[in-house]
């Protein structure tokens, strides 16, 4: 049956090439007038055929009964018009959008690659589809497209997805740069004193350096976590605490800290910045309730460093380095507040109060000597008179004088004798 229907194609191809023929003859005959036209196509319709035209950027599906036939190929053919569907694709849009885009692939075999360019993609394998040389698409792994063969051309690059998830930074540009990488791939940047832990299916893959990055996304999880290496400051405020002698505080502590390895800071403990909080309350607790009142305010670095020496051993396993802790506040409950600036106002009464006392024993134990020197020396009695008198005429306006000089220093000042 087979051999008879190719008969039945070449008997009508046959009779289709000589209708052609008498009608160019005709054609030639009428010197290239409207009648030569309208006689073909007369002769044509009146062996039930009809006319076909594709363009330089179509191509033709032809059905014969519902099943394909051939692709047409630009110009014009005379087709019989009886049981034929003919399908014109525009191929400036290579995709081909049909739904039987496998039968295709089956029925024309081997001629496939003069009209179409087939993607098939591995399970394990992701495609780069190019056009005109410049990437515009990725094919996930699995699919299976066909793309015609025109103005545009195609071109379709696998990738194993087993030798590595990382896109090539040219690729991850491209990608970016036409809107479609966050829907294939994980992309993320590393900023400058940081580090990214790569996680494929919840496990620990690498660790990234700065820079921008782009892995595939498919039939894996990828995950990127970015770890701070700079200096952090934490601060633990309003911690209530008991020192010794039962007082008690409100104590606000600040530390400084840096991550020295990111790997051992994500793996060995869930949330490591809550951990070195929990341990810096434990070490403030420890450092207080040892000292008394009067130990906290004397010396405040003390508790400094030993807070310092407690927490900083914890921590260093875990990838984290303390570089500095210190208390930045030690606040008092009001009623304690008063009591001690009353004991600290007592404190400076009392002290000035031995100074004073000091001081004046000093100057009876100063004036004591003088009189010893006077009572021995008549002279220096006589110095001191003299200044006794200049001290008194600074506060007189006029100063009048008679009987001279030796009467001024005999007469205006007069020692009293000392009693029998």
């Amino acid at each position: 049956m087979g051999q008879d229907t190719t008969r039945g194609f070449a008997a009508v191809n046959a009779a289709a090439d000589a209708i052609r023929a008498r009608s160019a003859s005709v054609e030639k005959s009428a010197a290239g007038t409207n009648e030569a036209g309208k006689r073909r196509a007369a002769m044509m319709n009146l062996f039930g055929m009809k006319r076909v035209v594709i363009g330089d950027g179509e191509r033709g599906l032809l059905y014969r009964d519902r099943r394909f036939e051939r692709v047409l190929a630009p110009g014009v053919t005379w087709l019989w018009s009886s049981s034929v569907d003919l399908r014109v694709a525009d191929v400036t849009r290579p995709e081909y959008d049909g739904k039987d885009g496998d039968m295709l692939v089956e029925r024309l075999g081997a001629a496939l690659e003069r009209d179409f360019v087939l993607a098939d993609i591995g399970t394990d394998e992701v495609g780069l589809l190019s056009k005109n040389g410049k990437l515009e698409d990725v094919l996930a792994p699995g699919s299976r497209k066909l793309y015609w063969k025109g103005p545009v051309s195609i071109g379709v690059q696998r990738l194993p997805l087993d030798e590595g998830l990382e896109l090539e930074p040219a690729v991850a540009k491209r990608l970016r740069q036409v809107g479609v990488l966050d829907r294939y791939a994980v992309s993320t940047t590393v900023p400058q004193e940081s580090a990214g832990l790569l996680f494929v299916d919840g496990k620990l893959l690498r660790v990234l350096q700065p820079g921008a990055y782009a892995f595939w996304n498919f039939q894996k999880n990828v995950s990127v976590e970015l770890i701070e290496l700079r200096l952090q400051s934490l601060e633990v405020s309003g911690q209530e605490l008991l020192t010794r002698d039962k007082v008690s505080l409100r104590v606000n502590l600040s530390a400084t800290i840096r991550v020295s390895d990111p790997v051992a800071a994500r793996t060995k403990v869930a949330k490591v910045i809550d951990y070195l909080y929990r341990e810096l309350q434990f070490g403030l607790r420890r450092s207080v309730g040892l000292k008394t009142l009067d130990e906290l305010l004397a010396d405040k670095a003390a508790m400094d460093g030993e807070i310092f020496a407690y927490v900083a051993g914890r921590v260093l396993a875990l990838g984290v380095e303390l570089l500095g802790v210190g208390v930045k506040d030690l606040i008092l409950p009001g009623e304690m507040k008063e009591i001690l600036n009353s004991v600290v106002q007592a404190e400076k009464a009392a002290q000035a109060n031995v100074i004073r006392r000091r001081e004046e024993a000093n100057a009876t134990r100063s004036l004591l000597n003088t009189a010893r020197l006077i009572e021995e020396s008549p002279t220096l009695l006589r110095l001191k008179e003299l200044e006794a008198l200049e001290k008194v005429t600074e506060k007189i306006d006029k100063l009048m004088v008679f009987g001279g000089l030796d009467g001024v220093l005999k007469q205006l000042v007069t020692l009293r004798p000392a009693a029998p």
